[in-house]
């Protein structure tokens, strides 16, 4: 069966979507498999390990996401005792972050890149490379009949 070339490209393009997409749900199913925290909590875990100290709102911020999404995160892990919170000595209104021990070991367990993989592979383009990338996926989103804008502030992991 010959395909219409008007539809080949687009077809190709949609074929890419999916190993992306593909490749990211895979990996965070062996992420939570192999230590048993979501991605987006390990990527959290990774931060902090990374920054002991860091405040949330900070940590929303390296993390791309809506602080109110960050807090939710930050708070199951608190529950689950992956994180503990400590009022900073310098503003008390500041709440500082850190590791317990358990979840250093999950950690040390974690399979691939805590950030996931589609941010790593974003890191390792050329600005240039990401920029006509950025314009392309603007354009592709302007040709979206519905959007809903707010999960671009939501981790993929919890997508």
């Amino acid at each position: 069966m010959t395909r219409n070339p008007d539809t080949q490209l687009p077809m190709d393009v949609l074929r890419k979507f999916r190993m992306i997409f593909g490749s990211v749900r895979q990996h965070f199913r062996e992420v939570e498999q192999s230590c048993g925290v979501s991605g987006s909590q390990l990527w959290i875990l990774q931060e902090v390990a990374s920054m002991p100290g860091l405040g949330v709102s900070e940590l929303a911020a390296r993390l791309a996401i809506h602080q109110s999404t960050c807090s939710q995160l930050v708070e199951k892990l608190v529950a689950r005792g992956l994180l503990l919170k400590r009022r900073s000595a310098q503003d008390q209104r500041r709440v500082d972050l850190s590791l317990s021990a358990e979840a250093e070991g999950i950690l040390g367990r974690a399979a691939g890149p805590a950030a996931g993989l589609l941010p790593v592979a974003l890191m390792a383009l050329s600005a240039d490379t990401l920029a006509v990338l950025n314009d392309s996926l603007a354009r592709v989103i302007e040709h979206l009949p519905s959007r809903d804008e707010r999960w671009a502030d939501r981790p993929l992991a919890d997508l």
